[in-house]
């Protein structure tokens, strides 16, 4: 009798239990957009982060609320915009494409190596051995972490050991930009074709001794730009971002080493416009 009495107290409360559950279930159940999944689907699913966002899921939410623009998604481009603006029905909107540049011209051409570096070819490796074998402390190592980082095949390293960023592959991950030792690697505007190549805090003969292309501090650069537009700052001209548009070749005609170039589409070590090509240490 007595199990029989259990029984029957575990059936009715199981029941209530449940009862219970099916309530707050059916009062605290959070509404999802069934358009989420279609937009994640859309998407190209590397969860890169160059929207901002930390992965497709999010920017799939985000952009079925209205709070960010199909066109974000840099990954996908105009098409996938285009796709995902249609099924939601809004404006894709229009985004600036941003490139990786490097901020180093020291090719092993050009730039001293003052020692060999023996053990896993690793640019972060290389850095926690005394900063790397180059004499220039702050210049691109050269083991091609950030190539091998690259999911789109945007960076390839060039025979004096200089990565080379094709701008139309580059989503802007930041996957290179988060692996380099050295932080020379930044994302800029498409339309930013002034770059100071180069991110040493020496000058002159100082910085000349270890790298031929290397910024020597002169300052001509920041007399023949608009004004306003560059200014000094440790030994290397900085750009304003705010006056970007004011941006012209004539700062970097006079720059006697091309680290301050002028970059159309794919960058290489050198300056482009005036034609100075990397000077061999001799």
């Amino acid at each position: 009798m007595e199990t029989v009495i259990a029984i029957a107290f575990l059936t009715i409360l199981a029941s209530c239990l449940g009862i219970v559950l099916a309530m707050a279930n059916s009062k605290l159940k959070v509404f999802e957009d069934p358009r989420i999944d279609a937009v994640e689907d859309m998407l190209p699913g590397t969860n890169c982060g160059a929207c901002g966002l930390p992965g497709c899921r999010l920017f799939a939410e985000q952009a079925a609320a209205g709070k960010v623009q199909p066109a974000e998604c840099r990954v996908g481009g105009p098409e996938t915009a285009a796709i995902v603006a249609d099924y939601l029905g809004v404006d894709a909107g229009e985004i600036e494409k941003e490139v990786a540049r490097l901020m180093c011209a020291g090719g092993s051409d050009v730039a001293i190596q003052m020692a060999d570096y023996v053990g896993y070819p690793s640019c972060q490796s290389a850095a926690a051995v005394s900063g790397g074998n180059k004499g220039c402390r702050y210049g691109c190592i050269g083991f091609g972490d950030c190539e091998m980082v690259c999911d789109f095949d945007a960076i390839v390293m060039s025979p004096t050991r200089l990565p080379v960023i094709d701008p139309e592959k580059c989503t802007t991950c930041g996957d290179c930009i988060e692996i380099c030792p050295k932080n020379i690697i930044e994302l800029r505007p498409i339309s930013q074709h002034l770059l100071v190549q180069c991110n040493s805090q020496l000058e002159g003969d100082e910085m000349l001794e270890l790298c031929r292309v290397g910024c020597n501090a002169c300052g001509k650069c920041v007399v023949d730009a608009a004004q306003g537009l560059l200014k000094m700052k440790n030994n290397l001209p900085v750009i304003n971002d705010e006056l970007i548009h004011l941006q012209k070749t004539d700062a970097i005609k006079r720059c006697p080493t091309g680290a301050i170039v002028w970059v159309e589409g794919i960058q290489f070590g050198g300056n482009q416009l005036t034609g100075k090509k990397d000077v061999v240490l001799e």
